[in-house]
Formats: structure tokens, C-alpha cells, sequence
């Protein structure tokens, strides 16, 4: 009878523990080496770009705002800079923090939800109907004024995002842009173009 339990040709195959056979080896398998190199360690650090880019938005809002015309007597001590410079000053700070997050070894979630199929491509007609709308926005509130453009935008976002209520779309429409426009031009005091519209009301 033999006391032998291994199994027989284990060390000649490769088969056996790992490290096992090697002198001084515990069994314990070898800690993996980085791979990828320059573009894995970049890679990891993608999130990075994001962080720059909120930092890049947050100066030009803060440029804009603390170059924007506005006198103190007549707007009062909350004008139309407050807003964009807290926008501003908070983009900055989100940008600080999430690339200290990164540099730390922060990760983002990937993404998990149940009705997102990944293997599917974007919906880049409707971002192209969304940027078209907004472009369009952007010339005719010159000519047509603010209550009419907006309208239009309102309308064609509800429309480019799926809705095709006719009736109700317009309607809800034009109530949020006239809405807007009082609060802004009346209560705010952003003068915003009215436009032949709001010349004959």
C-alpha cells in the first residue's frame, strides 16, 4: 500500500497547484500585472474630460456674467448676474470635486438599468431634431419675438421627444411661453424680445 494521494502526472502537465512545483512557492496565485498600458491608465482616468469640460462651462459662465451690463439702482441687489454666477461658481465646484473623486480612484457606475439595452445604437435622429429646434429658436426670436419662438420650441421638443397630441401641444405650448415671458420681462426684469405679438396685444 502507498500513502500517495496527488494525482499522477499532475506536476508533468501543468495540472498541480500553481506555484506548488516552484522553489519557495506558497500556492498563492501571482498578483495580475497592469495591462494596457498608457491608454488603459488613461482610460481609467476618461472621467477626467468630463470634469474639464464643467470647468470650461463654469469660466465661461462666470465670464459672461461678470462682463454682462447692469445697473444696481435700477435691477436692485438680486439682478440678472445672481443666477448665472451661482451656476457659475457651482459648476466649478463640482468640477473640483469629482476630478479630487477620479484622482482617488473613483469609479461611475456602469450603466445597469433594466429597460437600457447598450448593445442598441443612439437615437440620433432625435438629438438632431432637438439641436434643430434649438437652432431655429435661435433665429427666429430675433424677428418673431420670444413668445413665438418659444412656442415653437416647446411644441417641437414635446414633438421630438415622442408626443403627437395635436391639439394639446400647441395649446400647452403657448401658455408656458407667455408665461415666460411676463415672468422674465415683468417680474424679473430680463427684457426679452416680444416680437410682433406681444406689439398688438
Amino acid at each position: 500500500m502507498t500513502a500517495d494521494t496527488g494525482t499522477p502526472g499532475a506536476e508533468a502537465h501543468g495540472t498541480g497547484t500553481p506555484g506548488a512545483g516552484a522553489p519557495g512557492g506558497t500556492g498563492a496565485p501571482e498578483p495580475a500585472a497592469p495591462h494596457g498600458g498608457p491608454r488603459g491608465w488613461l482610460r481609467g482616468l476618461s472621467e477626467l474630460g468630463v470634469s474639464a469640460m464643467l470647468l470650461a462651462v463654469g469660466v465661461l459662465v462666470l465670464t459672461d456674467a461678470l462682463t454682462m451690463e447692469g445697473n444696481f439702482i435700477q435691477r436692485g441687489p438680486v439682478g440678472p448676474k445672481t443666477v448665472p454666477v451661482v451656476v457659475g461658481c457651482g459648476l466649478l465646484l463640482v468640477a473640483v470635486l469629482l476630478a479630487v473623486d477620479v484622482l482617488r480612484g473613483g469609479r461611475g457606475e456602469a450603466e445597469g438599468g433594466e429597460d437600457v439595452d447598450l448593445s442598441e445604437p443612439g437615437d440620433w435622429r432625435t438629438v438632431a431634431l432637438l439641436a434643430g429646434i434649438f437652432l431655429a429658436n435661435a433665429a427666429l426670436i430675433g424677428p418673431l419675438g420670444f413668445p413665438a419662438s418659444g412656442a415653437l420650441l416647446f411644441w417641437g421638443s414635446a414633438y421630438a421627444l415622442g408626443s403627437r397630441n395635436l391639439t394639446r401641444d400647441p395649446l400647452i405650448a403657448a401658455v408656458l411661453s407667455v408665461t415666460t415671458f411676463v415672468v422674465f420681462d415683468n417680474l424679473l426684469g430680463v427684457p426679452l424680445p416680444g416680437g410682433p405679438l406681444m406689439e398688438v396685444l
